[in-house]
Formats: C-alpha cells, sequence, structure tokens
C-alpha cells in the first residue's frame, strides 16, 4: 500500500495498547564486558540467545541478567560490568508524546511527521509506504512513514527512480530499543524544514536532493519500548508472535535480517533477538522499507561480485545503536564487496565528522548480519548504504537507552554534520566526492 498520508493513526488505540504493554516490567539488567576463552566467538553467543549489544574489540558488551551472568562465567567468560542499562528520569505515565526524558514515542513521531508536512507543504510530502505487523493483522498498529524533503517542483519526491534529483535516504529505529536513533530523524527533518531559505547549504540540498526520511521503521515495536516510559523495555524486534513457543517479551522477527538479499534461516530461533523470520520478506514492515527503496532508486548493479554503474546516485544510511561505529557493505561476508575501495572512502569521509571508523564483514560489530536493509540497497540496486552504530561502546552515553540529554551533547553535534555531507554526496558517491571542511 503507498498512499499519502491524510490523517494520524487513532490515538486512542495506541494509548490503550501502550497501557496492556506496560504491566510487564523490564527484567534486570546490566552491561557488562566480556573476555571470551579460547574457541568462543561473539557469533557463539549470539546464537545460544544472549542479548550481545557491540561485539567486536577485545571485550565486547553483553547486555544480562543476573543469572545469565552466572551461566556465562560457569563457560569460563571474565565479565565486568561497565554500567547500567537505564539512567535517573523523572516519572512519567504511557501513552503521551515523549518517555524515558524527552524521547518520543511512535505518535509523538506520526504527529511531528502530520505538523511538517502540514506547514511546509512546498518543501515535505508524507507517505504511508506500509503497515505495521499488528495493523495487517487488525490489533492496532501503525502506518509506516516516510517523509520526502525538497523544494518541491514537478515530478519531485514521486514514488519513482526517474525523478531529477539524486536521493539521500535516512532510516531509523529498525530496532526498536536503539531509542537515539529516532531522535536523531527528528531533528534532521526539523533542520531541513527550518533551515530553508536562511542556511545556504541546507537551501542548495533542498533545492537539488530529495532528502527521504523513515524516522520509526519498526513502530510497534516502539510501542513496547515506551509502554514503561521511566524504564523503558528492551525491545528489538517486530512483534509477530506467530511463530509460536516464545514467550511475549522474546516473540518478533528481526527486521534487519528480512530482507530479500542474503537472508540466512540460520540466524535464530523464534526466540532469539536475531531471529530473520520463517521466510525472507516475511513482515510487512520489510515489505514497506524494500518497497520504498525499490521505487526510488533504479538498479544500477549486476550480480553480487558485479560492482555499481559509476554514475549511480543516491546514498542511505541506517541508524543503530552503539558502538560509534560506521558499517559498509558488505555485512553478511568477509568477502569484498566489489566497489568496497569506494564504499570506505564514501564512509570515511562521513566518518571524519564524527569520529567513527569504516568496517565492512564482521569487523565492526563483531558479527555478520545477513538479510540486512543496507546490504539489500548495496547489493540489488548498486547504492551506497551503511549502518551507523551510534553512541560510545561504554562510558556516558553508552548504550541502547542513554540518557535524553545525550542527543543534545553528544549524537546530534556528531551526526549533523555526516548526514549533510551524506546528502551532498548522493550526487556522485562513486566519483569524485565533496570536499569535507570538518
Amino acid at each position: 500500500m503507498r498512499r499519502l498520508v491524510v490523517s494520524l493513526c487513532s490515538f486512542a488505540l495506541v494509548l490503550v495498547s501502550l497501557t496492556s504493554l506496560s504491566e510487564a516490567a523490564p527484567p534486570d539488567v546490566s552491561y557488562y564486558s566480556m573476555k571470551l576463552p579460547a574457541g568462543m566467538t561473539v557469533a557463539d553467543l549470539i546464537r545460544d540467545g544472549y542479548d550481545v549489544g557491540h561485539g567486536h574489540g577485545s571485550r565486547p558488551t553483553v547486555i544480562a541478567t543476573p543469572s545469565e551472568v552466572g551461566r556465562l562465567r560457569a563457560r569460563g567468560v571474565v565479565l565486568g560490568k561497565t554500567g547500567d542499562v537505564y539512567q535517573p528520569v523523572p516519572r512519567s505515565e504511557p501513552g503521551g508524546s515523549t518517555y524515558y526524558g524527552g524521547y518520543h514515542t511512535t505518535a509523538g513521531h506520526e504527529q511531528h511527521n502530520a505538523e511538517v508536512a502540514s506547514a511546509h507543504p512546498d518543501l515535505v510530502k508524507l507517505y504511508d509506504v506500509g503497515d505495521s505487523w499488528k495493523k495487517v493483522k487488525g490489533q492496532g498498529g501503525h502506518d509506516i512513514q516516510a517523509l520526502c524533503i525538497t523544494k518541491l517542483a514537478s515530478g519531485d519526491c514521486a514514488l519513482t527512480s526517474t525523478g531529477k534529483k539524486p536521493k539521500f535516504v535516512l532510516h531509523t529505529q529498525i530496532h526498536a530499543r536503539e531509542i537515539a536513533t529516532g531522535e536523531i530523524a527528528y531533528r534532521w527533518v526539523d533542520l531541513l524544514v527550518s533551515s530553508y531559505g536562511v542556511d545556504p547549504e541546507i537551501t542548495a540540498l533542498l533545492d537539488t536532493r530529495e532528502l527521504w526520511v523513515v524516522p520509526i521503521a519498526n513502530p510497534d515495536g516502539v510501542d513496547v519500548v515506551a509502554s514503561n516510559p521511566s524504564r523503558p523495555v528492551l525491545q528489538r524486534k517486530n512483534l509477530d508472535n506467530s511463530a509460536g513457543g516464545c514467550p511475549a517479551a522474546d516473540a518478533g522477527v528481526d527486521l534487519n535480517r528480512n530482507s530479500s538479499f542474503q537472508w540466512d534461516v540460520q540466524q535464530g530461533g523464534p526466540c532469539d533477538e536475531t531471529y530473520p523470520g520463517a521466510k525472507a520478506v516475511s513482515e510487512p514492515e520489510t515489505v514497506a522499507i524494500q518497497g520504498l527503496l525499490d521505487a526510488i532508486f533504479p538498479d544500477t548493479k549486476g550480480d553480487v561480485g558485479e560492482p555499481a554503474a559509476a554514475d549511480t546516485t543516491g546514498v542511505m544510511l541506517s541508524l543503530h545503536s552503539f558502538g560509534n561505529d560506521i558499517l559498509a557493505p558488505y555485512g553478511y561476508t568477509n568477502t569484498d564487496a566489489p566497489d568496497k575501495a569506494k564504499l570506505v572512502a564514501l564512509g570515511k569521509k562521513m566518518g571524519q565528522f564524527a569520529g567513527y571508523p569504516v568496517s565492512t564483514g564482521d569487523g565492526g560489530v563483531g558479527y555478520f548480519a545477513p538479510g540486512a536493509t543496507d546490504d539489500w540497497l548495496y547489493g540489488t540496486r548498486g547504492v551506497p548504504a551503511y549502518t551507523f552504530e551510534i553512541g560510545p561502546p561504554s562510558g556516558a552515553c553508552a548504550g541502547f537507552l542513554p540518557a535524553y540529554s545525550c542527543v543534545s551533547s553528544t549524537f546530534w553535534p556528531a551526526l549533523k554534520p555526516a548526514l549533510v555531507y551524506a546528502a551532498r554526496a548522493a550526487a556522485a558517491p562513486y566519483g569524485k566526492l565533496p570536499v569535507t571542511s570538518g
């Protein structure tokens, strides 16, 4: 389904859903660094159902309960607590537009999207590109919304690959608990619409680019996260429980393992955090995102081992947490992508602003990610597509649920210039890259 959005989802329905979800208290979990015994890998722990938040380096991070810590130590893993998952915030009730000190709920993002589109009809088109799993099942749920921001002229922001302007896509919160990522999308949208005609660089971008934003790629999951506003639920996956046999907290499909490119059934079982679904593109959220990207980007690439056309346009960034890394294709294998040198070169340019290194394969997070959205876009369309893992691996502002103040103090100052650069580079990502001033 692709139609121009004319109204928001029923807020009352969301409120009822949040109220029922908030009845379950989050588990007692903390972050621990790990020193693995000889012969054990991060991938082994993921296959065994452990929640590895950051896997590379000599001391990968696991999010674990006290009982899980005991089991890991019994297997010879040396652990050291590095931080608390939850930060102190004023107590608040579920169902509002914000939670956990200021993060926006799905309803808050939907309201923001509608207000921006209404206030700036010359700059913004708001699309409903598909439905969440709960909406498909008639259980409430949400539309998957996408904003296209440009100085609108005839033919702009159409769901077609033949438009005249190069396209930059920002795609966030596909993993619902990675809450800072949605806030970056929120601020990016505000920056673009408020700076047109004021800031010469942003004005030039809107005059010459289509800037697409999917602020919430997993809205049902975000509802679960926000259902406990003071101690958000660590929901990573969507809410598809059709596989059965899992506690409610463990059900769902990892939408970043569900694409049709290099989908791998062995990524995990239905109760695991990396469960890829019963088949590739089994989830309506995946259908929505792939459908959008398929519509707006032409195919400029042949087989997996063939390079993209030199005149390919476009860039996509998928934001995740955490580790302060940029991951370039391919993420499903350590075999080099045919355009690796050019992909890494652009990644390094963007990384200059945020201070993030660039890696490929399992070199960034310590494990492979077959079926990921960024690999799908590069592998099938040739468009440079990257994962940004935002937030340090430890210390202040680390983790999935950093204090809301980290968005202003740390994440946005680092990512704002990187996003601007990525949008500039969309005109010729495999050609001569724009000069960086950072």
